[in-house]
């Protein structure tokens, strides 16, 4: 009960869905966020999302790892839409690629749902849940 696993198998290049995931101006695209600077091991990650029922949210990120073609790691804040966002527990989120016949199995993992506070935690693995299935099909679609 502690994070969320999906999966999908991509009919793209490793170095494709790479690019897609941490080029920032790519990984707003397709994750619909405005992100303020590129990704960069150790630094913070700002911007605003505009994904549709959350435009204007703030993200807030710390890039923790970048193996590259391989492996991208962040921990984020969960916003729950009130105070700073800086305040907000955080999660972790991991993508690792792995090459295959047919293109990328692209595999994300987001964990630390603990780090929640109590009644915030079930509503958000079930919110991101949902949530990361959009998203890998919003990443399949950019890079096809």
């Amino acid at each position: 009960m502690d994070k969320i696993e999906k999966t999908i198998d991509i009919t793209a290049p490793v170095s494709r869905v790479w690019r897609a995931l941490t080029d920032h101006a790519e990984f707003g695209e397709w994750f619909r966020v405005a992100l303020d600077q590129p990704f960069s091991e150790g630094a913070l990650s700002t911007g605003r999302m505009t994904y549709p029922g959350f435009e204007g949210w703030p993200w807030r990120a710390t890039v923790e790892r970048i193996e590259p073609e391989r492996l991208f790691r962040f921990r984020w804040h969960d916003y729950d839409g009130q105070g700073d966002i800086a305040d907000q527990a955080e999660t972790t989120v991991t993508f690792i690629l792995t090459p295959i016949d047919t293109g990328t199995r692209l595999t994300v993992v987001e964990s630390g749902f603990e780090n929640l506070p109590d009644h915030r935690r079930i509503p958000v693995m079930r919110d991101n849940t949902s949530g990361w299935e959009i998203q890998l099909g919003n990443i399949a679609a950019h890079v096809a």
